[in-house]
């Protein structure tokens, strides 16, 4: 008895150990070919292995023939319902293979949506394809912003050349008639050079506080900045401005001693309070009133606000106002409604918003009731137990 279970199980190791080897060797050729291929040679060298030994065992054991082709049958049906899994689940796998990789040669070329996944995917292919769908989504994302930026870099780009070619041609014109002295009123002819040569250095300044925002970190200079002073000083700039304008300024602040402090550079912020209230005077007609209110929020956030009697801006262009370089149609005079709310280029409410968003604050604009709001969101000073 012992002698027989010796031959059987030396039978079955021989036979299992030699389809081994075929299998392996048919695997290795196989190796470059589809994963589906693959797994089918992997389901199938174990089957044959196990039915060779079988085979063996049956025929040394002289099992009746009847039970043999019993053994035999059950080991085939046996067979091929792995081998019919094996097939299936290849099917799945290169299935989830070739999306992966369709996505994968779609990334960063195209930015549509791609099919969604069909049929049975495994788990980790499922992952994998989202992780990728996210990539994607990242991708286009910026593919948006950059297409964005370079149509605004475009439009500043047409803006500014205008800009500064009119003043230039303004200069031009009266140098060559001082030249020519066809000119009577020199010191006035003086005056209007000073003046346009004023203009086009506040649209350079505004050029290179908009790279600067936009190319490099702003300093680390922060300090506590009180909104309320700050508010007091940028009304009392702008007085005289608005009078001669036929606009009333008004100031509103909180009745308590609250200074409304913030951590920030005086000199940004300033910047940026300045061109919401130059730009509000320069859009409300005359005998309109520009109001300039800080408060406290519910949340402890500090809000400055700038209300002005414009008129109204379209619902359509409430969200680009803040653009570089927009004015609010392709005219170069726009009407005061629609036009840009910012100085010179378009460059002021750009600047405004580099830099409350320098300061982790928000900043945005609503309509109201005859003109529009523009609203400073900025945190205030941490304070310390």
């Amino acid at each position: 008895m012992n002698k027989d279970m010796f031959t059987i199980f030396a039978l079955t190791t021989l036979w299992t150990l030699v389809v081994a080897a075929v299998g392996a060797a048919v695997l290795w050729q196989f190796r470059r070919r589809s994963l589906r291929v693959t797994l089918i040679v992997a389901g199938l060298a174990p089957m044959a292995a196990a039915l060779a030994a079988v085979l063996q065992s049956v025929r040394a054991m002289f099992i009746s023939e009847h039970d043999s082709w019993v053994v035999l049958w059950t080991l085939a049906f046996a067979a091929l319902l792995g081998l019919a899994m094996t097939v299936i689940l290849g099917h799945w796998i290169t299935t989830g293979s070739r999306n992966v990789g369709r996505r994968l040669r779609q990334l960063g070329t195209s930015y549509d949506a791609p099919e969604a996944l069909t049929g049975a995917v495994p788990a980790e292919l499922a992952d994998l394809t989202n992780e990728l769908e996210m990539t994607r989504k990242k991708l286009a994302a910026s593919h948006e912003r950059e297409r964005a930026l370079e149509a605004s870099r475009r439009e500043l780009v047409a803006f500014m050349s205008h800009d500064l070619r009119t003043p230039l041609a303004g200069l031009r014109a009266v140098s060559e008639g001082l030249e020519d002295g066809v000119i009577d009123d020199v010191p006035g002819a003086l005056r209007q050079m000073r003046s346009t040569v004023d203009r086009m250095t506040g649209l350079v300044d505004d050029l290179f506080e908009l790279s600067r925002l936009s190319a490099a970190p702003l300093p680390t200079r922060r300090s506590a900045v009180s909104l309320r002073e700050l508010a007091e000083d940028v009304a009392g700039e702008n007085n005289e401005h608005a009078r001669a304008s036929g606009v009333c300024l008004k100031l509103s602040t909180p009745v308590d001693d609250d200074r409304l402090a913030v951590q920030g550079d005086p000199d940004e912020l300033t910047r940026a309070v300045t061109n919401l209230v130059g730009n509000a005077i320069r859009h409300t007609a005359s005998g309109g009133t520009v109001t300039l209110a800080v408060d406290r929020e519910t949340d402890g956030r500090v809000r400055l606000a700038v209300t002005d009697a414009c008129g109204g801006i379209p619902d359509d262009d409430l969200e680009r106002v803040f653009d570089i370089g927009w004015r609010g149609d392709e005219q170069r005079t726009p009407s005061p409604a629609a036009a840009d709310h910012s100085s010179g280029g378009g460059l002021g409410l750009a600047i405004a918003r580099g830099v409350v968003e320098s300061h982790d604050g928000s900043i945005g604009v609503t309509n109201v009731d005859g003109g529009c709001a523009f609203q400073i969101d900025l945190p205030p000073v941490a304070t310390h137990n």
